[in-house]
């Protein structure tokens, strides 16, 4: 029988931000239970890599996980990975964050785990023809990428039985593909019909090498699975004992083992691209779906050959896709610059972090650059609030740092015009020593994000509801007949799993991004549930129009004032929005100022949208001046979570318990105030699920006005 190699490339990863409980439950499922087995299993040998993330959690969780994986390594049965420390999509940050991210990682593994890693596992296998350059800068002779990234330059299956080199300006970098097939069969098939497949590979190629590449969750974390892999009779044992078996002739290896004894097949370039089902995400909802389905339809056809050409989107237009990924990717790059800004006559700061402040710093800046709430797919992504918010966190603190290096601890403030989101319009950022406001005038002069240096949130983080491609899926599964007796464990690409029932009733889509000072001008009969649904009748052309801006400064305060002239129901109209900034202080002030400019009056209801992210239960206590029983009075603190409308409000405290923040408002004129919880009906692991994605609160007026009058509206909020 000829000899054959089995490459397993296993990852290991939880984001930044996430869950202790969730660390703990994924460890006890999916990480001891693999460690433990290769400990068993000494002849089955393979390739390992851990996130930064995760080291750092094992390190003060499970101190006694990494002097067992070393032990591993130093017999040779294991052969660790490095990368990006924080796990970032290499391509989407800067080249100095690039080599800095993994030079700290391979130092780390060198430190802790006693070797000097050579291979490398790439974030989400989001490839770009340039990073041979900067892995081979880093030290790094090997990675793994999908299949489908060979698939697209035209190879074959049985091409893709080795590894390949590839180049970029001279440096070059052994490429192994990682084969979709195993990945829908390790650990879904039957353990024999495996090994049936390795065996028939090795007579088609004998000393090739089939390489695996994949997540290390789906080993007992992923829905089902984990009594499916280590239960009584579970499948990773009974794969281990038949690798065994089969040794003579079916061969275990690190990657970087067979790379050292066997030549490459080849040259390759590989285009931009990432696993098949990532490239699917990444188009346009609509596109997606269409997208999945010809290719569903090829492969039932029985025409795979068609099917591999196809590619998918790009992963940078997520950038695209949801502009609350590109802002807080616009925000990485702001803060990178303003981290790596060098003080007067020192060198700019890069490498990996030492000791420190600025060891401190940097490392903020790179636990931002971390993927998981830059993209979304089968995995919550960016409609995990809590890693979205995490991000932010790390952002601001890392820009804090940075801003106190320069200005020291005295208050200020400081403002530009600038391209933020770089569309071509110009944001106004407003930056202090206590808080950043940024204001986008071409999109109804609205607030899209909302620092609070202390505790480091970013109030306006919250994410808009919009169609994604599997909400057909959806609306397709409540329509078909529910089948029973299905027992089958399935890959997370593969069947509809559903939390609660008549989630497709819960498919609501906003109309304009979920930023704050969002002004509204509603029909008086209008109520919350109109604007839940997004069905409420907008009678101005304020919300998302463009607005003009000046800035000026006032002794220590920076003033903004928003201007627009549009129509209410065919009225002219101006409104004007004046937004106060101190420097030092955790105040900001808004006035409204409205003139009807036209013949006929106005009579409608006036709104201020704010979407804040405060989590779904925090508590919102307004009191009603003069108190009133049938109102508000001094009714408890209500929560995010739930629908409520309050009349005749004067103040009202807005409590977070993580981040503790506490916000207060005053209006200067009673209104009322509205709230909802913002619910997405988003994918994951698990299934289809409401997420909370922030709250959104409404501050209204009766508005009435006759030709020529105008009147005005304020509201201020303070950090207590």
């Amino acid at each position: 029988m000829p000899r054959f190699y089995l490459g397993l490339a296993i990852h290991n990863h939880q984001p930044v931000g996430n869950a202790h409980h969730v660390f703990e439950s994924v460890y006890r499922q999916s990480y001891l239970p693999l460690l433990t087995a290769l400990e068993r299993h000494r002849r089955v040998r393979l390739s390992l890599h851990y996130s930064g993330c995760l080291l750092d959690w094992l390190r003060e969780h499970r101190p006694d996980f990494l002097p067992r994986l070393k032990a591993l390594a130093a017999r040779g049965q294991v052969e660790i990975m490095s990368g990006g420390y924080y796990e970032p999509i290499l391509p989407a940050i800067p080249d100095a964050d690039k080599l800095g991210q993994i030079k700290h990682m391979s130092a780390v593994i060198r430190d802790e785990l006693g070797v000097s890693p050579r291979g490398l596992w790439v974030a989400e296998r989001v490839w770009e023809p340039h990073l041979p350059r900067f892995l081979a800068q880093a030290g790094i002779t090997w990675t793994v990428v999908d299949d489908s990234h060979f698939k697209m330059v035209g190879l074959a299956d049985q091409e893709l039985r080795g590894y390949y080199l590839s180049e970029e300006e001279g440096h070059a970098v052994g490429i192994f593909p990682s084969l979709k097939l195993l990945r829908y069969s390790i650990p879904w098939r039957d353990v024999d019909e495996v090994i049936e497949t390795f065996r028939g590979w090795a007579e088609e190629s004998p000393d090739g090498i089939a390489v695996m590449g994949d997540d290390g969750e789906k080993f007992g974390s992923w829905p089902e699975t984990h009594r499916h892999c280590w239960g009584r009779g579970g499948w990773m044992p009974r794969f281990f004992a038949a690798l065994e078996q089969n040794s003579s002739w079916l061969i275990t290896t690190p990657l970087g083992e067979y790379a050292a004894r066997f030549p490459p097949r080849g040259r390759v370039y590989l285009p931009t691209a990432s696993y098949e089902e990532m490239m699917a995400w990444a188009l346009p909802a609509g596109a997606s779906y269409r997208f999945e389905q010809i290719k569903h339809q090829l492969e039932d056809e029985d025409r795979q050959d068609v099917a591999d050409l196809m590619r998918g989107g790009f992963w940078r237009h997520f950038l695209v896709k949801y502009p609350e990924v590109n802002n807080l990717h616009k925000k990485m790059l702001r803060v990178h610059r303003k981290v790596y800004r060098p003080p007067e006559a020192d060198p700019p700061r890069a490498g990996a972090p030492k000791q420190g402040a600025d060891a401190e710093m940097l490392a903020d800046l790179w636990r931002g650059q971390c993927n998981c709430p830059y993209w979304h797919g089968v995995f919550g992504g960016v409609y995990l609030m809590g890693i979205r918010l995490a991000n932010y966190h790390h952002l601001i603190r890392a820009e804090a740092a940075a801003d106190t290096a320069l200005h020291g601890d005295r208050p200020w403030l400081a403002w530009e015009a600038t391209d933020f989101d770089l569309d071509g319009r110009d944001e106004l950022l407003v930056d202090g020593s206590s808080a950043n406001l940024y204001f986008a005038p071409a999109d109804g002069g609205t607030i899209f994000e909302w620092d609070v240096r202390n505790p480091a949130l970013n109030l306006a983080a919250a994410l808009g509801r919009r169609p994604e491609a599997y909400h057909q899926t959806l609306l397709q599964a409540a329509q078909a007949p529910t089948e029973e007796g299905e027992e089958a464990v399935r890959t997370i690409h593969e069947g509809v799993r559903m939390k609660e029932t008549d989630l497709h009733e819960r498919l609501h889509y906003d109309r304009h991004r979920r930023s704050s000072l969002r002004e509204h001008f509603l029909p008086p009969e209008t109520a919350l549930d109109d604007l839940v649904r997004s069905s409420y009748d907008e009678l101005g052309d304020f919300a998302d129009g463009p607005y003009t801006v000046q800035t000026r400064e006032d002794g220590e305060r920076v003033i903004v004032v928003l201007e627009r002239a549009g129509q209410v129901a065919g009225v002219p109209c101006r409104l004007g929005k004046e937004v106060v900034l101190a420097a030092g202080g955790s105040q900001v002030s808004v006035t409204w100022r409205l003139a009807n400019g036209g013949d006929s009056p106005l009579d409608c209801l006036f709104a201020s949208q704010w979407n804040l992210a405060f989590a779904a239960a925090d508590t919102i206590q307004p009191k009603a001046d003069p108190p009133l029983a049938q109102t508000v009075g001094e009714a408890p603190g209500r929560s995010f979570g739930e629908p409520q409308t309050f009349e005749a409000v004067r103040t009202f405290t807005l409590e977070g318990h993580y981040p503790p923040l506490r916000l207060r408002a005053e209006l200067a004129q009673p209104g009322a105030l509205w709230s909802y919880p913002i619910e997405a009906v988003s994918n994951s692991e698990g299934g289809f699920e409401r997420t909370y994605q922030g709250g959104c609160l409404l501050l209204l007026w009766p508005l009435h006005l006759a030709p020529g009058e105008s009147t005005s509206f304020g509201l201020t909020w303070q950090q207590e």
